[in-house]
């Protein structure tokens, strides 16, 4: 089924109406920009957005320092959890850890997630690259006929050391 732009957007709006920001043209923004990656699922930001200032403010809001994920996510937590109530039997929260790696030359700059060996030096000792990258945990909840209901929880981080979970340091 093929909803039409108004169902849409009707849909958008109730899903991030609890989304709160300290600037009103936040969740605005915040709601066009998901309207805008709705119509290229899967695309990179500029495709969604057609043009240099959609892109442009795409990214501006995204590096907003009163932008981050759990003010994002707020009003589709919410939504899910109404969802949830609103079933009448179990529920299922499948839970899946996702590596995003990056080539960066300085990982620093995107963070760690671990180490791979790479062509042995001369020598004949293996050296080791550094893997850039982010962790995303994230539990979507599903009735017990696979209906998705949304996500409960989602964490991002990355690595700065490797033993033991108390060095993680979330971004």
């Amino acid at each position: 089924m093929v909803e039409d732009g108004s169902e849409s957007q009707a849909w958008i709006d109730n899903e991030f109406a609890a989304s709160r920001f300290s600037d009103v043209r936040l969740g605005r923004r915040l709601r066009q920009l998901v309207t805008q990656m709705a119509s290229a699922v899967g695309g990179p930001i500029p495709l969604a957005c057609q043009d240099w200032a959609n892109t442009k403010a795409a990214y501006r809001f995204l590096s907003n320092s009163d932008v981050c994920e759990g003010k994002i996510l707020q009003g589709h937590f919410q939504s899910t959890a109404s969802r949830v109530a609103a079933i009448d039997g179990p529920i299922l929260v499948l839970q899946d850890t996702t590596e995003f790696s990056f080539e960066r030359k300085k990982p620093e700059q995107v963070g760690i997630i671990g180490y791979a060996p790479s062509k042995r030096e001369t020598v004949g000792i293996a050296r080791r690259h550094t893997i850039c990258g982010l962790l995303m945990h994230s539990s979507l909840v599903e009735t017990t006929e696979g209906l998705p209901l949304g996500l409960a929880a989602i964490k991002f981080w990355s690595r700065s050391k490797f033993k033991g979970t108390r060095h993680l340091s979330v971004i």
